[in-house]
């Protein structure tokens, strides 16, 4: 048995999918988990918290206490000198030795719509091609074709005002995630154990393995036929979809899904809704070396859908989305760092676009604001403990270092340690960068960079 700890990940995936371990070895797969956790040569990995509706930049990591555009919230200290966060993100605040928060985001799309596709793809839609999300594009540098998980996972995404900035685009179904917790299907509302399964990988009842895989070659005769002469982008997704389906059911990766097998006290502490338990769900994954999962936060309470979207009182639903925010993203560093995982895996944070500085009198809210806002990059491929750009004390312009879409892109692809140049063919035959050819990445936040040296 101490043989099995010395296989390399690929050699593991293999077997087990071959499902010559059996359930036999459910006991030692959280030991051979950790082994990869802690491979030097471990692959870079991302976790993207996507917050739905645009967060409030002044209510989060740009408050401007001295200015009436500040609003209710008085801001804290963190762990580094000098830097400041709103009141409602205690345990965050205390993680900021390992944070770089991006203060002079500039964009130009307001829009729901065209800024989320904007900041999920790098590129803004247009004509007949399909841009993929980053998730897609990063997963197909980082991931393994023949892994038994997915490369990438999204769960409970509100995919309703953009669908097109959530799925693969050109890159075509193989780099599609697996969705998990589908907001379309009523996933924000469910209970967060039930909402965060995988459906449809355990056998029906009454069927055994060597029925299964009857079912299967027959499936696959019949799809090989109708696909020679149908070829076609949705046959081949299908085809894909069952492939990834049976991989997962014969694998014991597919116990990365299963919440219940954590401590009670570490699931509270991440807390108990859908986005504290997409959290610990996305830490698992990582641990079993899924290069990509983003968990969206997308409502408190009976505010479903854009959470962050606070036209009218804004100050009681960023309360309420910090809540659920604060102990479930300083959770799930804290838990990575101590299983050796925070150094190799990057986090991203960030909405669409920010709010405006001026409080809208009559409703106590914030409207959209592209032209000065924040995101926040975390861990692995970042120096943390710093804040880039500077806007101006009314929070209405950056003064300083100002960030567009494609530099951020560019600075996320640094950090993984992928070229921001690399070239997919798109579905109209010709070639397009990961980040614009423009962009020009923070060079100062980024981990092993000279610059500023």
């Amino acid at each position: 048995m101490p043989r099995l700890l010395t296989l390399s990940r690929r050699d593991w995936m293999r077997i087990s999918s071959a499902g010559v371990l059996g359930g036999a070895m459910a006991p030692w797969f959280p030991a051979l988990a950790e082994r990869a956790a802690t491979d030097p040569k471990r692959t870079r990995s991302c976790i993207l918290l996507w917050m739905s509706g645009g967060p409030s930049q002044l209510d989060t990591f740009d408050p401007k206490p001295e200015h009436e555009n500040g609003g209710e919230f008085d801001p804290i200290d963190t762990s580094v000198p000098g830097i400041q966060i709103c009141e409602h993100l205690p345990q965050i605040a205390r993680q900021m030795q390992d944070m770089a928060v991006i203060r002079s985001m500039s964009t130009k799309e307001g829009d729901h719509t065209r800024a989320t596709y904007l900041a999920r793809t790098g590129y803004l839609p247009q004509g007949p091609i399909r841009y993929p999300t980053m998730g897609s594009l990063f997963s197909k540098e980082l991931g393994e074709q023949t892994a038994d998980l997915p490369n990438f996972v999204s769960i409970a995404p509100n995919r309703f005002v953009s669908p097109g900035a959530y799925g693969p685009g050109f890159l075509g179904p193989q780099y599609a995630p697996l969705v998990v917790g589908d907001v379309a299907r009523g996933g924000a509302a469910m209970d967060e154990d039930d909402s965060l399964r995988v459906r449809n990988v355990n056998l029906p009842g009454g069927v055994d393995h060597r029925q299964l895989d009857g079912r299967l070659e027959l499936l696959g005769t019949l799809e090989t036929g109708f696909a020679a002469s149908r070829p076609d982008v949705t046959v081949e997704s299908h085809q894909l979809a069952y492939e990834k389906a049976v991989r997962m059911m014969r694998s014991q990766a597919v116990g990365a899904f299963k919440l219940d097998d954590e401590d009670n006290a570490l699931r509270d502490a991440y807390g108990r809704n859908p986005f504290g338990q997409g959290c610990l769900l996305a830490r698992r994954l990582i641990a079993r070396g899924v290069p990509f999962i983003e968990v969206s936060l997308n409502s408190a309470g009976d505010n479903q859908g854009l959470g962050w979207d606070t036209h009218q009182d804004n100050f009681t639903g960023v309360r309420a989305m910090c809540e659920i925010l604060d102990p479930a993203w300083a959770t799930l560093m804290t838990d990575l760092g101590q299983r050796g995982l925070l150094d190799s895996t990057l986090i991203i944070w960030m909405g669409e676009f920010g709010r405006t500085p001026q409080i809208a009198a009559d409703r106590t809210g914030r409207d959209h604001f592209p032209a000065a806002w924040s995101t926040v990059l975390a861990g692995g491929g970042v120096r943390g403990g710093q804040v880039v750009g500077r806007t101006s004390e009314d929070g209405m312009k950056v003064e300083d270092r100002k960030v567009a879409t494609n530099d951020f892109l560019a600075t996320v692809c640094r950090a993984l340690g992928i070229d921001p140049d690399v070239q997919n063919i798109s579905n109209v035959g010709r070639p397009i960068s990961i980040a614009d050819r423009e962009a020009e990445p923070i060079l100062e936040i980024l981990a092993g960079s000279t610059h500023g040296a």
